[in-house]
């Protein structure tokens, strides 16, 4: 009675244009063509027919996944660009003999590629789990002979061919894609590919077939993976095995993963590295060999630069962080997170897709309003819907209630329904869409009162009206249905006792009462969650398999502005092409009647856009889009498959715990970008001033013996990040490591760190008693060791994310870590160690002279990164004016091949409107 009365469309009509190639021509044909075509009849096939067809077309199961090995999968992972650095940068320093060096390294590539691999296996398992949703058995009409009657057999599924004639009853799942021959009181559960909280009802009947429309709206098909909630049934079977909607929809789950924002980022910086890497060493060499005739002695150096310059500690660094963050995730809101990685595109995402019921809303309707035949609001009407409703339950002998009779039995105290007592009742029906109750009422001797219930066209036919009334009414049905809400109409009539039973033929000349109206009760969090996620720059998109009124209608009440023409349905989506879908994926926040190849393909759309995206799914036809996503996300309570294919699992389908996670993810990728800026930053300085000195010095600038101390000195210190807590600024938006922005980034703060170190020349000769006493490798060497720490210490302090003021418990474990290891590079040179690694003590003066030079580095630091700061700002208020050329639009020029942009596009990839894809 639900379906039936929610809305004026068909459901799930999402399913345009793609039906006919999996399900085939004989399910959108009459039943005679369908018959036909398949060479079958209502007994069946013969044995012979049926293993002559199994032959030719397969068994019916889904299609196999080959599952990759761990050798093979361990291979595949070394081919990540920064995977690959690390290796040859291990190979080369034990060539040289830095073992310690090439053991770290070589370490830290063994885990990389351990945790990459382990993620492949995750999605053998689910593709298994999405096989064991499909029903084991059939109840099949065979025949020995072509001259025998047929047979009632439980058959294996796979054993099932087109042209198999079955029966289904309730609680079956429907075992392939199948034609209705008969049909009694059927209703099918299709949540698992349409989303659709409801049954569906179905008929035998040939309805017509309207153009792209063809699907699930077609009440004479029933598809693989729905099940039968009531009523029964004879099918034949059209489509089998990968040709069913079912195994097309989720098909998508064999294919590989495509990269996350994490992996994008990650081989961005690593492309960067690699083009500083394959750079910086011959340069080194060149210019010792050319410049100081110093060429095999150079090359230990020029391997210590390279090293250098990579921030080794990257994959270290990020578990660390990450790890973090899950742990407190999984201890404080029990969200666990699967795979780390996506912690940090969580933090990223500014898109996040969810559906409607059991997210936005709990799955139950709540009463909205009662109205008379004039529209205005009438208890009498609810009071007579209560009473049909409780007598329906009690006489029927229903097993419960059905979820609009529940809400509306909440509306009503126990008086109201009580007051007439229950003669007989003729239960729901979804041929005749209502349901009516027989009472005796006070004061009515003799009478027999009709109460009747259901869809607004069923009671409305069946009252006594004039064409004029019977038509605005239904206008006024209508319109609520369009407004989102479910609409049930009321009427009533009188009948002289009897003790006969009461049919359908007496539910006629009804006298109409009127409408109630209800709509979704929300789900408690949702309002605060949202407008907590929008101030997170996060947007929503809600994709759902009900009206698109009534997902309009939820997002309405709880404050998530639905633009005008921001509703789009999935027979729309059919028509558009992956291009024109990007554009209208920006600006469209429903999407109603989805199928599940609907949802993968919105969240594939907006990544091409540019967005990040998460996807909250609980269900089979959720699949494709936890895949399709950058971060599938998916409740404890979720079906095994959805809960397996997820990146993160809530403890409770709630948007509060997606919020925490965002917060957790963004606080992490705060913490990985700053140690990026702060590692890139000071490395690419250094590198300029090891190049500058190679030039003016007779000797090495620095031993590799110092300048690997040095950076073990520096990625110790570097580990406080993956412990420290950013400034709650790093919230607002998402953390999205774009590598030409820190190359931006890298380049400037790279080139004040080289100033800063030619400075230190300068001054070490001053304080060395001029250019003469540079003469002096080892004093050289000490000076600028200590510099080289001292600056890193002031960068990790200044560059940090969201600089704030030292808390009152303290420095925090940043500022301890900079004061170590500025403590480090006072103390190494004059300590006993200092001297095993050539460095010697300095005088008072290069100190005194040495603190002038950081002050006004300092200085130079804070301005350089207020002008940054500026200009995020400034970039993020372009990014959210109307009309205004964003960071997305950016990203997108820099994608296409040519830098062709969006605003050099011609007005054949524009909407007739004018306004760009």
């Amino acid at each position: 009675m639900a379906d039936s009365a929610a809305a004026p469309e068909p459901a799930g009509g999402a399913s345009a244009g793609r039906v006919s190639g999996a399900v085939g021509e004989p399910g959108a044909a009459t039943l005679l063509q369908t018959l036909r075509h398949l060479d079958s009849g209502p007994r069946g096939l013969t044995e012979a027919q049926a293993a002559e067809r199994q032959a030719r077309v397969g068994p019916n199961t889904l299609p196999g996944r080959r599952e990759s090995s761990w050798p093979t999968a361990l291979l595949r992972s070394l081919r990540d660009p920064f995977t690959a650095v690390l290796l040859c940068l291990g190979l080369v320093s034990a060539a040289v003999a830095s073992w310690g060096t090439a053991c770290v390294i070589l370490l830290l590539v063994a885990v990389s590629c351990a945790l990459r691999a382990s993620g492949e296996h995750r999605a053998d398992r689910s593709m298994a789990g999405l096989r064991g949703l499909v029903a084991t058995t059939a109840t099949v009409l065979r025949r020995d002979g072509e001259d025998l009657p047929p047979d009632v057999r439980e058959l294996p599924v796979d054993e099932l061919v087109p042209g198999d004639v079955i029966r289904l009853g309730p609680g079956d799942l429907v075992p392939a894609d199948v034609r209705l021959l008969r049909a009694q009181g059927l209703t099918v559960h299709q949540a698992p590919l349409t989303g659709e909280s409801a049954p569906v009802a179905k008929d035998a009947g040939d309805a017509a077939v309207t153009a792209g429309g063809g699907g699930f709206d077609r009440p004479q098909l029933c598809f693989q993976g729905s099940s039968v909630a009531s009523g029964s049934a004879t099918a034949v079977v059209v489509a089998t095995g990968a040709r069913t909607r079912f195994a097309a929809a989720h098909s998508g789950d064999e294919e590989r993963r495509e990269a996350s924002a994490f992996d994008r980022s990650v081989h961005g910086i690593s492309w960067i590295l690699i083009r500083f890497m394959l750079l910086t060493p011959p340069l080194v060499l060149m210019a010792g060999a050319a410049l100081r005739d110093r060429g095999p002695e150079t090359l230990p150096f020029a391997v210590a630069v390279a090293v250098g310059l990579t921030p080794e500690m990257l994959p270290v660094i990020v578990t660390l962080c990450l790890a973090r963050g899950a742990s407190l995730l999984a201890r404080q809101h029990g969200v666990i997170v699967k795979r780390l990685p996506a912690l940090h595109d969580l933090g990223a995402v500014d898109v996040l897709c969810l559906d409607k019921t059991g997210t936005l809303t709990q799955d139950r309707p709540v009463l909205h309003r009662a109205l008379g035949p004039d529209g205005r609001d009438d208890p009498e009407v609810l009071r007579w819907a209560a009473v049909n409703a409780w007598w329906t339950l009690q006489l029927a002998d229903l097993p419960a209630p059905d979820a609009l009779d529940d809400a509306v039995l909440d509306a009503v105290g126990e008086d109201d329904v009580m007051a007439c007592d229950g003669v007989a009742a003729l239960p729901f029906d979804p041929l005749r869409r209502l349901a009516t109750a027989v009472v005796r009422t006070p004061g009515r001797l003799g009478v027999h009162t009709l109460v009747v219930k259901g869809a607004a066209e069923a009671v409305l036919e069946r009252c006594v009206l004039s064409d004029e009334e019977r038509a605005e009414l239904l206008v006024l049905a209508a319109r609520h249905a369009d407004e989102g809400l479910r609409v049930l109409a009321v009427a009533t009539a009188g009948r002289t006792a009897r003790t006969r039973e009461y049919t359908p033929a007496d539910e006629r000349g009804l006298e109409f009462r009127g409408f109630v109206t209800f709509k979704d009760a929300l789900a408690p969090t949702a309002a605060a969650a949202l407008r907590v996620l929008a101030q997170r720059g996060v947007s929503v998109r809600v994709l759902t398999g009900d009206h698109p009124g009534t997902a309009v209608r939820a997002c309405r009440d709880l404050g998530v502005d639905v633009p005008q023409g921001g509703v789009l349905t999935g027979e729309r989506v059919d028509g558009l092409t992956d291009a024109e879908l990007a554009g209208a994926a920006a600006r469209t926040v429903v999407f109603a009647r989805c199928a599940p190849e609907h949802k993968a393909r919105v969240a594939t759309a907006l990544r091409a856009s540019g967005h990040t995206v998460g996807h909250l799914g609980d269900g089979v036809n959720d699949l494709p889009a936890l895949r399709a996503a950058d971060v599938g996300i998916a409740p404890r309570d979720a079906v095994d498959v959805a809960r397996e294919s997820a990146d993160l699992v809530l403890a409770e389908k709630d948007l509060t715990a997606i919020d925490h996670g965002i917060a957790a993810g963004r606080y992490a990728g705060g913490n990985i970008a700053t140690y990026l800026r702060v590692t890139l930053s000071s490395n690419l300085g250094n590198v300029i001033a090891m190049l500058a000195a190679g030039l003016l010095l007779p000797y090495l600038p620095m031993l590799p013996a110092q300048v690997l101390a040095q950076n073990l000195c520096f990625d110790t210190a570097q580990l406080a990040f993956a412990h420290d807590r950013p400034h709650p600024s790093v919230l607002r938006r998402p953390t999205v490591l774009r590598p030409r922005q820190l190359l931006r980034f890298i380049t400037g703060f790279g080139v004040l760190n080289a100033i800063a170190d030619l400075a230190t020349f300068g001054v070490l000769a001053f304080a060395l008693s001029g250019f003469e006493g540079l003469a002096d490798a080892s004093a050289f060497h000490s000076g600028w060791f200590t510099e080289n720490l001292l600056t890193q210490a002031l960068v990790m302090v200044l560059l940090r994310a969201g600089r704030r003021r030292v808390a009152r418990g303290g420095p925090g474990p940043i500022g301890w870590a900079a004061g170590t290891l500025a403590a480090a590079g006072l103390l190494l040179p004059v300590s006993p160690l200092g001297s095993l690694l050539g460095l010697s003590p300095l005088p008072l003066l290069y100190y005194l002279l040495l603190a002038a030079v950081l002050a006004l580095y300092a200085v130079g630091l804070v301005a350089v990164r207020a002008r940054e700061e500026r200009g995020l700002k400034e970039r993020e208020l372009e990014e959210r004016e109307p009309g205004g050329r964003g960071l997305k639009e950016r990203e997108l020029e820099e994608r296409e091949p040519g830098g062709r942009g969006l605003k050099e596009r011609g007005p054949e990839e524009r909407e007739p409107g004018g306004r760009s894809l």
